[in-house]
């Protein structure tokens, strides 16, 4: 069949259509470009927020038209699927497929199923688990890019009040060492220059290494950090409880690890973050900010922030300000509260009005859009280090990011995709740096 795939949310999803695409690729299936070409839908799906939930009902809403008269497949995995495959099924009985994040490794297996007999009513698994999955993504991989993601580690279990991951992705499951570095040099020999490791609490790391005994994150990043072929290193999401002085010392050890971690804060409130079930206070926060910096000076920080949380009040919000003002960060996201189903945050009381939401959210988005600006014009005349990773919109332009997560356009001869080189900053634009290479 031809398939499609549509990825919905984060780099874990996007990990997980690249593993979905290699296996329909092992199994005789050839990958297309556009819904147009394909008799095989995949929707790649996230639940993180009520808006995306509609946003791939309003998608699968458009799909219905390629069932009339053919033979096509709709298959509707992750995070969505998982968490609301019942409603699916209501809502767009004609799907074929649902697979949750921990069951994409069957996806040949139930397309041929449903190839072999049409008049199958939709096939839904959502129940296997990591262990399974990661034991079965096996096979050959296929065309990646100069800059990857590696899934090391999957769920969660902090059970923050507002987060649906545990319901989703399950507890905590994190892969052996030796599985990660095999899938570090099939990555490395198609080209991939730049690993990501990916966990939905990447820090709390803890598979099984070489010598049989447990190993934590900081030590898999010394695992890696000479692999012929690796130029960069990064790891993401962190959760600040779980930042320890390894990690601080693997940053200053590690040349190839980038001098960048997205560290989500979500709230600069006790009293909000107690709520939340964060487990961790605004001073351990910044105590793990500041060991960062003592252990790598130069090191750039991002977050997450979530306004309008159930119960926050005005000083609740204008400490999350302050906080973000004494971290000064080089990114950061922010959102409006979500209530997701089945998680405590959405029974609380004091839920906040969508007015108040949207008042705080622009507020602190201007001080962080503020702080990423003032942190990218202090490049202006300086060098970075950029992975170039794919073509510009002009000629002898072409786009990558530096070692602070800095979307960088760069002109200059005789420099392709794949090339690591110094970059001379010379201007900002928006949300991302212009220079050019140096000879």
């Amino acid at each position: 069949m031809y398939f499609f795939i549509k990825n919905y949310g984060c780099q874990m999803n996007i990990y997980d259509s690249l593993r979905i695409a290699d296996i329909l690729t092992n199994a005789g299936h050839e990958a297309v470009l556009s819904v147009d070409e394909a008799n095989l839908v995949i929707l790649n799906t996230c639940s993180i927020r009520d808006k995306v939930d509609e946003k791939v009902f309003s998608d699968l809403g458009r799909l219905k038209t390629i069932k009339d008269g053919s033979s096509a497949i709709i298959a509707v995995a992750g995070c969505m699927a998982q968490l609301r495959s019942q409603d699916i099924i209501r809502r767009a009985p004609y799907v074929d497929i649902i697979l949750g994040p921990q069951n994409i490794h069957q996806i040949a297996e139930i397309v041929a199923d449903m190839i072999k007999n049409r008049a199958l009513d939709a096939l839904v698994s959502t129940s296997s688990n990591a262990d399974d999955k990661f034991r079965q993504l096996s096979g050959k991989f296929h065309h990646r890019s100069v800059s990857e993601y590696l899934t090391i580690q999957e769920g969660c279990d902090n059970f923050c009040a507002y987060c649906i991951v545990p319901f989703t992705r399950g507890r905590e499951f994190s892969r052996s060492v030796s599985d990660i570095v095999n899938e570090s040099k099939n990555l490395i020999s198609l080209g991939v220059k730049e690993i990501t490791l990916l966990g939905q609490n990447v820090n709390s790391y803890n598979g099984e290494g070489p010598d049989g005994k447990s190993c934590n994150l900081s030590r898999l990043l010394f695992e890696l950090a000479n692999m012929d072929g690796l130029e960069r290193l990064r790891y993401t999401t962190s959760h600040p409880r779980d930042v320890d002085l390894g990690i601080a010392k693997a940053h200053r050890e590690i040349e190839i690890l980038a001098p960048f971690l997205h560290i989500p804060v979500q709230s600069g409130s006790d009293n909000i973050l107690k709520r939340m079930n964060r487990r961790y206070s605004r001073d351990e926060y910044f105590e793990r900010i500041e060991m960062l910096r003592e252990y790598r000076p130069d090191i750039a920080f991002s977050s997450d922030f979530i306004v309008g949380f159930p119960g926050e009040n005005d000083d609740d919000f204008e400490q999350t300000l302050e906080l973000a003002k004494k971290v000064n960060y080089a990114q950061a996201y922010s959102f409006k509260y979500s209530p997701r189903p089945g998680t405590i945050a959405a029974k609380m009381d004091n839920q906040i009005s969508d007015d108040i939401k949207s008042e705080r959210l622009q507020i602190l988005q201007n001080l962080l859009n503020e702080q990423q600006s003032t942190f990218n014009q202090g490049f202006i005349g300086k060098h970075v280090n950029v992975l170039l990773v794919k073509d510009g919109k002009h000629e002898k332009q072409l786009v990558g990011r530096s070692e602070y997560s800095q979307a960088v356009s760069v002109c200059g001869n005789n420099i392709s995709v794949g090339d690591m080189v110094k970059v001379r900053i010379t201007a900002v634009a928006s949300h991302s740096l212009v220079g050019a290479a140096e000879q």
